[in-house]
């Protein structure tokens, strides 16, 4: 998998984020300071609902 970082990551988080991969029809979501650690997997709807709700806006 490819893993992305949160483009409102900093250093001054001290690496405290949240890294994203997308996968066919999932998104899988892991602590960006435990790496080899477990990630969650949503499914694509899931998380297209989730990212609409932050941003205050229906799916």
């Amino acid at each position: 998998m490819e893993w992305r970082k949160s483009s409102r990551s900093n250093a001054s988080d001290d690496g405290a984020c949240v890294e994203v991969a997308f996968v066919p029809e999932a998104v899988a979501v892991r602590d960006s300071k435990n790496t080899s650690g477990p990630n969650l997997t949503f499914p694509t709807v899931s998380w297209d609902a989730f990212r609409a709700d932050l941003r205050g806006k229906q799916a």
